[in-house]
């Protein structure tokens, strides 16, 4: 023991739960630590340059194998862009770029968690009869009424984020009278027909950057604990957005060491997944947290 500092053990962690567990088909999964989500793009035009990966599945697979390589949690594959603005695809063409990738990847890495990307109830069930883990749903069943009661036929568990609008409109929706109350009244909502329909486990994203402005990112995160009392997991997805490239006036691809500090922030107010594109960093950020906080 080093002189003047008591043993770990004496200390309650009240920033991160002893031990979180979810149900996948079937499979127990302990969230006894933070988790690490990685983003794989089939898209072209996710506002990230580097993480469009549609034109190559050879690519795809290469920067799969990277993530799994450093020791990512779950793979997170999407085909329909979210950034602001973004155009819309038909069903058949999101299929087109999913499922095969995901059933790809499943068969050269069995043991790898994935989440599919969608806020459509189709995609999510042959995501899910193709391999995947998870249900990922920018809208929380909003764009599509079917969402929560099927994925509460899919016995997987369900993250639900915030967003008001859509992808396309989305920006034009950032008004709120508060917006910590309104979008904890949002969960409580969301947590309540989750559990209606048989979700077992639901996570929650408080959606930066979606129908949010600047300032309203900042204030969520600082005041991430907030969401705790909902006793739901946290999931925080802010690498590399347009919150940390304009507050510093660089580019995306320049914005990973803005990345790095605001995951350590995320963390110390109690996320419990981060979503990111640079897994070893991510990793890193997890590491340094935990010599702070065991």
């Amino acid at each position: 023991m080093i002189s003047g500092i008591p043993p770990t053990s004496t200390f309650e962690d009240i920033l991160f739960p002893t031990k979180i567990t979810f149900c996948s088909k079937g499979k127990l999964l302990v969230l006894d630590r933070p988790w690490i989500m990685g983003i794989l793009n089939l898209t072209p035009d996710s506002f990230f340059e580097k993480s469009r990966l549609l034109s190559s599945k050879e690519v795809f697979l290469k920067v799969s194998e990277k993530m799994v390589l450093e020791e990512v949690d779950i793979l997170d594959i999407g085909g329909y862009s979210s950034r602001p603005m973004a155009e819309d695809i038909s069903i058949d063409e999101e299929l087109a770029r999913t499922i095969s990738t995901i059933e790809k990847i499943k068969s050269e890495f069995p043991d790898i968690l994935i989440s599919i990307d969608t806020f459509r109830s189709k995609v999510a069930e042959e995501a899910v009869a193709a391999g995947a883990d998870f249900v990922n749903d920018i809208s929380a069943g909003e764009l599509d009424p079917l969402m929560i009661e099927k994925v509460g036929k899919l016995n997987v568990p369900y993250i639900a984020m915030h967003m008001k609008g859509t992808p396309k409109t989305m920006q034009q929706n950032s008004g709120y009278q508060n917006i910590l109350t309104e979008i904890m009244h949002y969960f409580s909502k969301k947590l309540n027909l989750c559990l209606k329909a048989g979700i077992k486990d639901v996570m929650i994203d408080p959606g930066f950057g979606f129908s949010k402005t600047l300032e309203q990112n900042y204030w969520i995160l600082k005041n991430l604990a907030y969401f705790k009392t909902i006793q739901a997991p946290i999931l925080v997805g802010v690498s590399r957005k347009s919150m940390i490239h304009k507050k510093l006036g660089v580019t995306a691809e320049e914005s990973l060491n803005g990345t790095t500090a605001l995951h350590m922030a995320a963390l110390i107010n109690g996320a419990n997944i981060l979503r990111v594109h640079d897994v070893k960093e991510a990793k890193e950020t997890i590491k340094l947290y935990k010599e702070i906080y065991p």
